[in-house]
């Protein structure tokens, strides 16, 4: 069937669970998986002092999360690419999918009860504004 299948991650464990899903589900349809990290803004701060200066921004700390995912789900079965995204979440994961012409993203349920719910979650925006079909993996253990 093959394709692109779209996960976002953030570090936290839940998504780590939501990416593990996605990788599966990519095996499973043969599909190529992109792992996607978002940055609002591109703040930059300098580490160091001297000539051993590094500038470190949103964008390298996005970036390195995604690769540090992407690499942990690597296997010989999927194809596992890793981007960095500005814009909010779930503008990053739609954006990744428009423009990758994306067969599904997958998001997890975590802040999908309660107040969550009400206000909206990461799930919840790319549900409604997604240009393809999405997985909402379980992320959480109060589901």
């Amino acid at each position: 069937m093959g394709g692109i299948i779209v996960v976002g991650v953030d570090g936290s464990a839940t998504a780590r669970k939501a990416a593990g899903s996605a990788r599966d589900l990519a095996i499973a349809l043969d599909a190529e998986l992109h792992v996607v990290s978002a940055f609002e803004k591109d703040r930059t701060m300098v580490v160091g002092s001297g000539s051993d200066q590094l500038v470190v921004g949103d964008a390298d700390t996005a970036e390195r999360v995604a690769r540090d995912v992407a690499r942990s789900l690597r296997s010989g079965n999927v194809n596992v690419s890793y981007f960095a995204v500005r814009g909010t979440p779930a503008q990053a994961l739609i954006r990744q999918a428009e423009t990758h012409g994306a067969r599904m993203i997958v998001v997890g349920n975590r802040r999908m009860r309660g107040l969550g719910r009400v206000l909206g979650s990461v799930a919840n925006s790319v549900a409604h504004n997604a240009p393809c079909d999405v997985y909402v993996a379980k992320t959480d253990e109060e589901w």
